[in-house]
């Protein structure tokens, strides 16, 4: 039997609220994360992504506070990022009602942390999250939320982190991130066959079309949004209902 395929809303929090921007900047306030993370799983999110987009550049660990009240009234799976550098900050996320904990620059600058993180919590906690923009013509992996090219090769990442313990990749194209055209299906693709873990789609959702040529085109595992539900262009419901209508497994 096919897994369903996830639908996931992304939460990009800055000094207590969510924000949104294109390709990484220029941010829109938008809501309170609590009311609008209470509302997501309302309306049927699979799951929540919860992002402290300035924790990593502001040196800083991360919000357990929106995190703790999210978590008390959310029962479906939330996973946190943002200014995850120590095995530490792994599990002060997961007791403060984190099901998942992602990193990104913390595993760039350490990247023993991951597997040192699926040791001790298991790699179903462990989110490898990789920001990925062309340059020169190769897949690039960038840092401190977009701001650092680090050189590396992201196909190389990504398979690194799965063989180090992290039990899920989300890939964040900076391509497309915000501008609604669709999803970077050449870089999912060569993250798909990379791994043999759940792949993670992130950036470029502008309408339900969109997610039906992502699930279509490439075998990822989950779809993640932030402005194409904030702005309420794409509901949860129209969107399943369109998956199935596609024959794409939709979790009801």
């Amino acid at each position: 039997m096919m897994l369903a395929k996830r639908i996931i809303p992304c939460l990009d929090v800055k000094n207590g609220r969510v924000v949104k921007g294109v390709n990484f900047s220029g941010l829109a306030d938008i809501d309170d994360p609590v009311t609008l993370a209470d509302r997501y799983s309302r309306e049927g999110a699979d799951e929540l992504v919860f992002y402290d987009i300035t924790a990593s550049a502001d040196g800083r660990g991360i919000f357990t506070d929106v995190l703790r009240r999210t978590a008390e009234r959310v029962f479906i799976p939330l996973t946190v990022g943002g200014g995850i550098s120590r095995l530490d900050d792994f599990g002060a996320a997961l007791d403060n009602g984190a099901d998942k904990v992602s990193v990104n620059s913390g595993a760039l600058s350490d990247p023993s942390l991951i597997n040192r993180a699926a040791k001790k919590y298991g790699d179903q906690c462990v989110v490898l999250s990789v920001d990925v923009k062309r340059v020169n013509g190769r897949f690039a992996v960038f840092s401190h939320g977009g701001r650092i090219d680090t050189g590396r090769n992201a196909v190389d990442w990504i398979r690194f982190g799965a063989d180090n313990g992290a039990g899920e990749i989300v890939v964040n194209s900076m391509d497309t991130d915000g501008v609604k055209r669709g999803f970077d299906l050449e870089l999912l693709e060569a993250a798909v066959d990379a791994v043999n873990i759940p792949v993670v789609a992130s950036g470029g959702a502008g309408c339900i079309a969109h997610f039906i040529e992502l699930f279509k085109n490439v075998n990822v595992d989950a779809g993640l949004g932030a402005s194409v539900f904030h702005y309420g262009e794409v509901g949860f419901a129209e969107l399943k209902r369109a998956m199935r209508e596609n024959d794409i497994q939709a979790r009801l």
